[in-house]
């Protein structure tokens, strides 16, 4: 995979756990992740907390976990 593996799988079982059914996606995983995004905006919005910034933070922490990758 890609050197984060576990990033991977957690991310996946979230998405998973979040959408799947007996039958398979409910939506597809692209419009899961829209909706889960969607979400956590609703969520950062009715508990005070900064979607923006959690999202400039998270692209640091990935950015920072990718770098060893990096040839």
């Amino acid at each position: 995979m890609t050197g984060n593996d576990e990033q991977v799988r957690r991310a996946t079982t979230a998405l998973e756990t979040y959408t799947l059914s007996e039958e398979g996606w409910r939506t597809s995983p692209s419009e899961t992740l829209q909706r889960v995004l969607a979400d956590l905006m609703h969520w950062c919005e009715a508990t005070q907390r900064g979607f923006d910034r959690s999202l400039a933070l998270a692209r640091e922490r990935y950015g920072e976990e990718r770098a060893p990758q990096q040839p």
